[in-house]
């Protein structure tokens, strides 16, 4: 395969991990969700460099970036545009404006903040790559990506997607705080930024983007691979037959959007990592992303404060490859 394309995004990887200091499994799980034409939803604590990971991602692929903050009394047509009348040469014509989610990246900050009206507008248009607006159907951008936010701890005043509509983003990553050496490298980049001498990041060509997208699209996976990938999801909904306690922990399970997911993102795993065949470590690298939104726990697990990735980690010691 062309190596070229491979070359490309991991240069845009290298820049986004000076940008964004200590927070390389957000890197590498954002550029997976780019290379499978997915949506991401980022749940982590204020300050931990969400925005910022969306908006270098925006420069490097030289890429509009429209941003939505989420509140309250925002409504649907705030998100895709509406219909206003225009004076032309003393004619009223009925003209429509395009919303912030024709941008290539849009970046919904606290999504959770917003009534379902206007998360079901975004999600719309994150399943259908379209718009539609008084009848009329305008498509959206080919490189069209949500990266969604919210806040972990603060619930008050939110409206929490509804499981179905968390199955629309294809992973889900958790930004924790770096740690104590990028804390510190984080203070002086910001500090060489003030004073203007931060590094200028080289762009790249989003046509590499499309190109990894096509290589990816034709890999194959061996059987047993991907029956290890249907069993991973078969343990969420039938959790009895692995453990008991799996099966207390287990409320509702995984759907199908969770396998076709895992395999899109396993092979755009192996394709990052220069091969052009998947491993069952290419599924494991995956499956938290994917799999810890798409998992309904039972009131024990969350009496026990039992994580989604908690669960995972035991269907993984479970589950074994074919």
């Amino acid at each position: 395969m062309s190596q070229e394309p491979l070359q490309a995004v991991r240069s845009m990887m290298e820049q986004m991990s000076r940008s964004v200091i200590g927070q390389q499994e957000v890197v590498r799980t954002l550029t997976l969700a780019l290379l499978c034409n997915g949506n991401v939803l980022l749940e982590g604590l204020p300050g931990t460099a969400k925005t910022r990971s969306i908006k270098t991602l925006s420069r490097v692929l030289q890429a509009s970036l429209g941003r939505i903050q989420f509140t309250p009394d925002l409504l649907p047509s705030d998100v895709t545009g509406n219909e206003v009348y225009q004076d032309n040469q003393g004619v009223s014509e009925l003209i429509f404006q395009q919303g912030p989610v024709f941008n290539e990246l849009v970046l919904a900050d606290e999504i959770n903040r917003a009534p379902a009206k206007v998360q079901a507008a975004l999600l719309e248009a994150m399943e259908e790559r379209q718009v539609t607006v008084a009848g009329k159907t305008y498509p959206l951008p080919r490189l069209f990506m949500v990266l969604a936010t919210q806040n972990p701890i603060e619930q008050e005043g939110t409206y929490p997607l509804p499981e179905a509509q968390m199955d629309r983003f294809l992973m889900k990553i958790s930004v924790d705080y770096p740690d104590t050496d990028a804390e510190l490298s984080i203070v002086r980049m910001l500090q060489a930024e003030e004073a203007q001498r931060q590094a200028q990041l080289a762009m790249i060509s989003q046509e590499h983007i499309f190109a990894a997208r096509d290589v990816i699209g034709n890999m194959n996976i061996a059987e047993p691979v991907e029956q290890y990938i249907v069993d991973l999801v078969i343990a969420t909904r039938q959790p009895g037959a692995y453990s008991e306690q799996l099966a207390n922990w287990v409320d509702t399970g995984s759907s199908p959007r969770a396998t076709i997911a895992l395999h899109r993102c396993s092979r755009a795993s192996a394709w990052l990592d220069g091969r052009d065949h998947v491993t069952p470590e290419d599924v494991t690298s995956v499956l938290h992303a994917v799999m810890r939104h798409r998992l309904i726990l039972s009131y024990d697990a969350l009496a026990d404060r039992v994580t989604a990735d908690q669960v995972i980690d035991e269907i993984l010691s479970r589950v074994a490859v074919g």
